[in-house]
């Protein structure tokens, strides 16, 4: 696994007028090994535009991106990315879009159905291989599009809002899966969400970043509390009726609260 740093990122963008909008200024943050870590923050904080620098998409005015300790310039086999929208090949199978990656990587077919099936099994779709994304529900393609990313098996995970476009009860199955799969199968990840109750469920630490410009405003860390009282091997909704769940999901949200805008 690698990890990911952020050194002193800066990111300006050209308006029309001649000036310049900065959205991020003097980030700097570690995502270690196998650590998940989400980043929360109001409209215009630059969360997105963080994860886009780590995938090489988007380059930083000042600072740099590494991964494992190399300069980010350009995406790589190493980064995998999961979007809102799931991005899925409409004109082939569950199959072919999971195995998509390894084909492009060269991998024997033997290989590649190895993989499709572990993963199959891993996202509880077995038997939908030979169907068509649009036979599939909006869950059920995110399965794919997640599915796909972990079976090029990449050292780093990034994830923008991947469940923003789901409903409310497909989006809660949805995080139950990915807390099971992500601890089974640790990648570094960093996973960027509006949701505060989903920041807090699925990570190690949430980074909280506020706007005007984007800078870091605290870092919350989760993983203490959630080893402790074992929130792994309990339903979502029992987490989130426990004290300690309250107690963070409230200080995140105080901290964003003072940021937002009626417009947001």
């Amino acid at each position: 696994m690698k990890d990911i740093r952020f050194e002193g990122i800066g990111k300006a963008f050209p308006t029309r007028g001649g000036g310049q909008f900065v959205a991020l200024d003097d980030v700097t943050l570690t995502v270690a090994e196998r650590e998940f870590v989400a980043v929360v923050g109001p409209s215009g904080s630059g969360k997105t535009t963080l994860m886009r620098m780590a995938a090489g998409l988007d380059h930083p005015t000042s600072g740099q991106v590494a991964v494992g300790g190399k300069r980010v310039t350009a995406p790589g086999p190493d980064r995998a990315v999961v979007f809102q929208q799931f991005a899925l090949f409409p004109w082939k199978t569950v199959r072919e879009n999971i195995a998509f990656g390894l084909r492009c990587q060269g991998a024997p077919r033997a290989k590649q159905d190895e993989v499709v099936a572990r993963y199959l099994r891993l996202m509880n779709m077995e038997g939908t291989e030979d169907r068509y994304p649009h036979q599939l529900s909006g869950g059920m393609q995110q399965r794919v599009a997640i599915a796909r990313s972990y079976a090029i098996e990449p050292d780093v995970l990034l994830m923008d809002e991947p469940f923003g476009a789901l409903d409310a009860q497909t989006r809660t199955v949805m995080q139950e899966e990915l807390v099971r799969l992500t601890r089974r199968e640790p990648r570094t990840t960093l996973f960027i969400t509006h949701a505060v109750e989903e920041a807090v469920y699925l990570s190690d630490r949430v980074v909280v970043l506020a706007r005007d410009p984007g800078r870091l405003r605290e870092i919350v860390d989760i993983r203490p509390t959630r080893i402790a009282e074992g929130w792994d091997e309990m339903a979502i909704d029992a987490v989130m009726d426990l004290p300690s769940f309250t107690h963070l999901r409230t200080h995140v949200w105080r901290l964003l609260r003072d940021q937002i805008r009626p417009d947001d």
